[in-house]
């Protein structure tokens, strides 16, 4: 089976007219679908939303972004001093997103949406860029093949569609399921490589409960269904981590499965993760306390928190588990003076003297009113 051709052909079509098939009920928040014409809305296809996670001042990363509607919910969401970048393969839903690129702009106050041509698991090759290079270079022969594989190789270099360490958010709905299997650990650290230190993901995507078969997913009407591709529940989850990702998190389950498939359920589950920050492991006197309710919990680098325990933990640790997903688990206490910088050596679960942490300034999370505990 080609999948690839499978799915090029199915979004196609599903670009031209809408496919109820494809769709997969989502709540999405109706005052920034207002602003979006009816034809992108009508020809969307995803299974969660994503764009709950966008912050104000991003750069936005959307794998597979289809009629633009993600993307163009994302830029109202990053505000001026944001961005958002569409990837999509498909040259069918591209236009379809670049034809309300114009209005969209006026209506957000400023373009800062761009849709470009590129595979989500080979995020540097620029394919609009390689068809002008194989329209004046077209393959003929094995030596012709062997020197396009050179200029690509030049071109992920030298001009990557998207660059290293280039994005604070990546996205996506309901396309990962898409990507051959062979392709899937790439896609996943291709996703790594073009986050910032500190960057997050927030995706969307079909889950199998119990593994698919060979003879499903060798049915292309599956496979670009979004069924026979997917990944299944913990190697979803495992994937992020194997790739290097921290925090990761099953933010979103949905309680129906959206298909089943002889007996096999297929549902929509929203992870999140974070990229490590990168620094250097520095002790400067900072110590967490885990909230519970468990007895003790464990992070991707082994740290051991127990409940109620004032434990030792470097400022790169600290900042990771003061912020983001982690911080209404952790009380975090700086040190009132900061000691002299030192390569952290203490081994995990050490816990920190209150001595050294005693009128600190505690780290605490707080609500929306302001009112902190």
């Amino acid at each position: 089976m080609n999948t690839h051709a499978s799915v090029l052909d199915r979004y196609s079509d599903a670009a031209k007219a809408r496919e109820e098939a494809l769709c997969c009920p989502v709540d999405y928040d109706r005052s920034l679908l207002e602003m979006l014409p009816q034809e992108i809305i009508e020809k969307d296809y995803g299974c969660g939303d994503p764009s709950r996670y966008v912050q104000p001042g991003d750069t936005v990363l959307d794998l597979g972004s289809g009629s633009g509607k993600i993307c163009y919910m994302a830029a109202h969401l990053v505000g001026e001093g944001g961005h958002v970048i569409g990837v999509d393969m498909n040259d069918d839903m591209l236009a379809l997103a670049r034809k309300y690129q114009g209005q969209m702009a006026q209506k957000l106050g400023g373009d800062r949406v761009r849709f470009v041509k590129g595979y989500i698991h080979d995020l540097a090759l620029d394919l609009a860029e390689m068809e002008d290079h194989l329209a004046a270079h077209p393959v003929k022969s094995e030596k012709d093949m062997a020197a396009l594989q050179v200029w690509q190789a030049r071109q992920r270099h030298e001009r990557p569609l998207i660059a290293d360490a280039s994005v604070d958010l990546v996205i996506s709905n309901c396309v990962l399921n898409l990507v051959d299997d062979a392709a899937k650990p790439k896609l996943v650290h291709e996703i790594f490589r073009v986050l910032k230190p500190g960057g997050r993901i927030a995706i969307s995507d079909i889950v199998a409960d119990e593994e698919v078969p060979a003879h499903l997913k060798a049915d292309p009407t599956l496979w670009s269904g979004c069924i026979s591709g997917a990944f299944g529940e913990h190697e979803f989850v495992q994937a992020f981590v194997d790739a290097g990702f921290q925090a990761v998190r099953i933010d979103k389950w949905s309680a129906e499965a959206w298909q089943v498939v002889e007996g096999i359920e297929f549902r929509s589950v929203t992870v999140t993760a974070v990229k490590p920050e990168g620094k250097e492991c520095l002790d400067y006197g900072h110590a967490v306390i885990y909230r519970g309710p468990f007895a003790e919990v464990r992070d991707e680098e082994g740290h051991i928190f127990p409940r109620g325990e004032r434990i030792a933990v470097c400022a790169r640790t600290y900042k990771a588990l003061t912020t983001g997903s982690h911080r209404d688990d952790f009380l975090g206490i700086a040190p009132a003076v900061l000691g002299e910088p030192k390569a952290w050596c203490a081994p995990h679960g050490t816990r920190r003297p209150a001595a050294v942490t005693k009128g600190g300034v505690f780290d605490v999370a707080c609500d929306a009113d302001g009112n902190c505990c």
